[in-house]
């Protein structure tokens, strides 16, 4: 009988990006399927044996401009991610000459635009401010949580708890985020901040990401911090948001929550068969 040999699975093309240093794997879909098991997922994340990211985005067709797909570090996936959206925004806008794009995620409609300077805004929509949006275990008010240090919950298509500190950069951020991550009161867990309030109108925070840890940025952690802000009156609705990474601009609108800030389209690349393979 003969010896049927084990087919290989196909290279797959990518693109690095990052946005302030929250960096993305993105895989661009739109031309046919490409199969993404969370084995190959978690492969690619490892820094030393893959390429590494904070988060994987994948582009598709949709009834927009384009859908996008995220998963996290831990092969688990997210509703949304502003650094991502913007850089494939801005890769989208080079590559069609538009100045203005409609994109949809799990978490609705976006809408983003050339804000000049190199600049990419995104509308990442209105925040989720009720408990069972956000989603909390159980009704409670959003704005001062049952926890040490009394964080506010802010949903942007994924959860948030910001605590607002005297002195960010003194937290051990590692050992705070993990402990917080997974507390009972978010069932499906949490990205946490730590924020501190340097002026009416500008805010330093650090971020730990779930399901990837510390990053140096996060833009929807940037856009809950600042509803966060806002709403306790500590801010005006429109901050600058200092990151390890560099600077976004949040705006708090009636028509949603704007996020501006510079993207960098680093390199592309290709998975080679041979990885694949060892990761499934």
């Amino acid at each position: 009988m003969p010896i049927m040999s084990q087919i290989s699975p196909p290279p797959m093309p990518f693109m690095k990006m990052h946005g302030l240093g929250n960096d993305f794997v993105v895989v661009d879909a739109r031309k046919g399927e490409v199969p993404l098991p969370q084995g190959v997922i978690k492969g690619i994340a490892h820094r030393q044996m893959g390429i590494g990211f904070d988060q994987l985005t994948v582009i598709e067709n949709g009834v927009g401009d384009a859908h996008l797909t995220f998963y996290n570090a831990d092969g688990s996936t997210s509703a949304a991610c502003g650094n991502a959206t913007r850089c494939i925004a801005r890769h989208l806008m080079d590559e069609t000459g538009k100045t203005n794009l409609h994109l949809t995620t799990v978490r609705g409609d976006l809408f983003a635009k050339d804000s000049g300077g190199g600049l990419t805004s995104v509308n990442m929509g209105q925040p989720q401010l009720d408990w069972s949006e956000v989603p909390l275990a159980r009704e409670m008010d959003t704005l001062s949580l049952p926890i040490m240090g009394s964080p506010v919950a802010t949903g942007m298509g994924n959860p948030h708890c910001t605590f607002f500190v005297e002195d960010a950069d003194a937290i051990d951020l590692a050992e705070f985020g993990a402990a917080h991550e997974h507390h009972p009161l978010y069932p499906e867990r949490t990205n946490v901040q730590v924020a501190q309030i340097i002026g009416p109108d500008h805010i330093r925070m650090r971020v730990w990401e779930r399901g990837v840890g510390v990053t140096l940025a996060s833009g929807s952690s940037s856009c809950a911090t600042a509803i966060a802000a806002a709403r306790r009156g500590l801010t005006g609705r429109s901050v600058r948001i200092e990151l390890d990474g560099g600077t976004l601009n949040i705006d708090w609108r009636d028509d949603g929550v704007w996020m501006t800030g510079p993207t960098m389209h680093v390199a592309d690349g290709t998975f080679t068969s041979d990885f694949i393979a060892s990761c499934s």
